[in-house]
């Protein structure tokens, strides 16, 4: 309750924050955004508090610090090339351990020339993994963050990892407001973790919906690892995430729309995660609606999202055929490669 009167103590205050710039003036520039579920991003050393016993070097798995130096170097290959000549200013990651981690991959691998910053959630998860959020400061100044809990379905049941919620100033002095999620898997049946997943979506929804209610022109992105798919009952009903409008129909600037529905529904043999020889979309970008107006001093549109998938970041499937994400481990056999999930990515111009 206390974190909730927080919330909404600080949407009162900087709802006055945001801007009023227009889309006919100014310059303009791309803002890009992306979400990457980057696969147990744990360093060799324990904590006392998780259990991540098995990612240690005399565990099983062998985790030693060049296999984690690598990892670091790897994700920061696939952060520059995602961005091409304009690394991404936003960029949301699932499965971080600690705040070591994310100084070690923003200020001592590749990444350390483009002035990323981090913001995380510290959840209960059992296991330690958090969601982040790398920012660089020169296009993005958090003005306030917050790591929101997650309601436990019943009581004894094990905690899950925290929304996380930034809100920040971009250049043209708007304020943008940055949920990242990474709902809990499906591990013992869909439906038996369904309940779960509904609860972390619900603390997304209300907290969107606040921002409705009080920012005159709410400019919401939401990312992340939802564990479900675009077309589900999760995303249509509980989020109400819909599809974006074909022209010339205008957007509803108090909705959400999510920018990957009509793909993940049409081109059946992409996706971010592959399980079982079958493409999956379990990464998602939602935007308001106010962030699909073309006049907009930040929009995008459907047609500038997508699933980043360069060669070096699939392999070939032995088991089904065809491409499958170049994943670190395959099974308990180290590979060396970079994470089961694909990125997912979208454009922005930004007018300032």
């Amino acid at each position: 309750m206390r974190g909730r009167l927080l919330f909404s103590f600080f949407l009162l205050l900087s709802c006055r924050l945001t801007g009023q710039a227009q889309a006919e003036s100014g310059d303009s520039m791309v803002f890009r955004v992306a979400s990457y579920n980057v696969e147990n991003l744990f360093d060799c050393r324990h904590d006392t508090l998780h259990d991540d016993y098995e990612f240690l070097p005399d565990a099983t798995r062998h985790w030693t610090y060049s296999k984690y130096k690598k990892k670091l170097d790897n994700l920061a290959r696939v952060i520059t090339a995602l961005g091409g000549w304009t690394p991404p200013a936003l960029v949301a990651l699932c499965e971080v351990e600690n705040d070591s981690v994310l100084t070690d991959l923003t200020r001592y691998s590749a990444l350390r020339n483009h002035d990323y910053r981090y913001v995380l959630t510290h959840s209960d998860d059992l296991r330690g993994i958090d969601v982040a959020l790398l920012y660089q400061r020169a296009l993005f100044k958090p003005i306030h963050h917050q790591s929101l809990r997650v309601d436990k379905p019943r009581k004894n049941d094990r905690p899950t990892r925290d929304i996380l919620y930034v809100s920040g100033l971009l250049l043209n002095g708007d304020t943008l407001d940055v949920l990242v999620g990474h709902f809990p898997s499906r591990r013992g049946g869909a439906k038996q973790s369904a309940p779960y997943r509904e609860k972390a979506a619900l603390c997304i929804k209300a907290v969107a919906d606040s921002l409705f209610r009080i920012r005159k022109r709410a400019q919401i992105l939401v990312m992340g690892d939802f564990n479900d798919y675009p077309h589900s009952r999760l995303v249509r009903e509980t989020l109400q995430a819909e599809l974006p409008p074909l022209s010339p129909t205008l957007p509803d600037e108090r909705k959400l729309y999510h920018l990957l529905a009509r793909q993940a529904a049409e081109e059946k043999h992409t996706g971010s995660y592959k399980y079982q020889g079958a493409w999956q979309w379990l990464d998602h970008i939602l935007v308001s609606g106010s962030l699909l107006l073309q006049d907009a001093p930040l929009h995008t549109s459907e047609q500038r999202a997508g699933v980043f998938a360069p060669p070096f970041l699939l392999t070939e499937d032995p088991k089904y055929g065809g491409m499958q994400p170049f994943r670190t481990y395959y099974g308990m056999k180290y590979q060396g490669g970079y994470s089961d999930h694909l990125p997912v990515y979208a454009e922005f111009t930004l007018i300032y």
